[in-house]
């Protein structure tokens, strides 16, 4: 069985066009510096799943939510318009929530280095490992 990279390179095109899209500014003001940081399309290429991210807190992702689905059509006839494929895809926004873990994870580890300032101490497996190199550097 052939391995099909035209979805990826299909999905490609439409992020870096929704990306210009984007950037170029819409008209509706709920969607405001939305990041497209990628596009899945389905192995027929009638479906796209576009992920996003916006800096701002729920409320304002939720009224982006809304707007991406509003300028769904609008956006649908540029990617048509530029792309020139025989079916234009069927646009789905998706959250990405991988900024998100992962500034929730930034913060845990902060919280963690804060807590160890505080008492002044660190782990048992921390001081061996320091008396271990000490030793191995002598």
């Amino acid at each position: 069985m052939s391995v099909h990279n035209r979805p990826e390179r299909v999905g490609q095109l439409v992020q870096e066009l929704l990306g210009e899209l984007f950037a170029r500014g819409m008209r509706d003001p709920r969607i405001g510096l939305v990041t497209i940081t990628g596009v899945k399309m389905s192995p027929d290429l009638r479906e796209a799943r576009v992920y996003w991210a916006v800096h701002g807190e729920a409320e304002q992702r939720k009224q982006t939510a809304k707007g991406l689905e509003k300028a769904n059509g609008f956006l649908r006839r540029e990617i048509a318009l530029h792309l020139k494929l025989r079916v234009t895809p069927e646009l789905h926004f998706k959250y990405d929530e991988a900024i998100d873990r992962g500034a929730r994870i930034e913060q845990l580890i902060r919280e963690v280095h804060e807590q160890e300032r505080e008492t002044g101490s660190s782990s048992p497996g921390q001081a061996e490992a320091v008396d271990r190199s000490k030793g191995e550097s002598e």
